[in-house]
């Protein structure tokens, strides 16, 4: 089963990584001659997901450009923006809560500074096996640190998600920032967004404290991709991390 739709969260500054977007989004960092930004399309492209809502925010004219540039050298997939007037005061939930319109049906949702193999996406989307919610995770040797997306499995199945839990908890696993919906998946996410939006903190909830959330209630699968090429961006060392994992792609 193709993967036809992708929402890449974009909207964010990427403060953390200092100079290198101070006038700049984190997306159009370039990564061995292209943007992250641009490697995240050609990826979604070439496994066969031909509809990209971006969620823009800091700069997003330079996002638009960017785009346009792309459109205008014959480069899919069809891309069209989703501003976030609301990136410096919402966490990612808010540029969720923004696209919202789109979290039907088949769709991925991708974080706009992780960067994914080729054959890791194929592995995403051919992952069909299990309808509703499914986490990416990857694992560590060691222990996971206090900006990891740690996460608690069992049995492919989601327990929880959150940056606070503890090896007390039981973690065993980190999210690498991208989900995958299908069947009812998407529209079960769209209206817990909506109602964490609602609340009195909702402008400060990541999206994964929502995923959490939801698998308290009910079925949240993850996938494995230990031994997969990705990586995060999201302080300067993580820049030549990445410049180096790109090289052998």
């Amino acid at each position: 089963m193709i993967m036809r739709q992708a929402i890449i969260l974009s909207a964010g500054q990427g403060s953390r990584l200092g100079h290198l977007t101070t006038d700049q989004p984190k997306c159009l960092i370039e990564f061995g001659g292209r943007s992250l930004l641009d490697r995240q399309l050609d990826v979604a492209a070439a496994c066969g997901v031909s509809q990209v809502v971006v969620v823009t925010g800091f700069r997003d004219h330079a996002i638009e450009d960017a785009l346009e540039r792309r459109r205008a050298a014959g480069e899919g997939p069809a891309v069209r923006t989703v501003f976030n007037p609301f990136y410096k005061v919402a966490d990612n939930t808010g540029s969720l809560f923004m696209a919202r319109e789109a979290l039907r049906g088949d769709t991925l949702v991708w974080n706009g500074d992780t960067m994914v193999s080729p054959e890791l996406m194929k592995k995403v989307v051919a992952n069909s096996g299990r309808s509703g919610i499914c986490v990416t995770i990857d694992r560590k040797a060691e222990g996971y640190d206090a900006d990891d997306m740690k996460v608690v499995e069992e049995g492919g199945r989601l327990r929880a998600i959150g940056k606070r839990l503890s090896d007390e908890d039981g973690v065993n696993a980190e999210s690498i920032g991208l989900l995958a919906f299908r069947g009812d998946g998407a529209e079960r996410f769209r209206a817990a967004i909506e109602e964490a939006m609602r609340s009195p903190e909702g402008t400060q909830i990541w999206y994964l404290r929502v995923i959490h959330h939801l698998a308290q209630l009910g079925e949240v699968w993850t996938l494995d991709i230990a031994g997969e090429q990705w990586g995060e961006v999201d302080f300067p060392e993580d820049v030549e991390r990445a410049e180096a994992m790109v090289g052998g792609w």
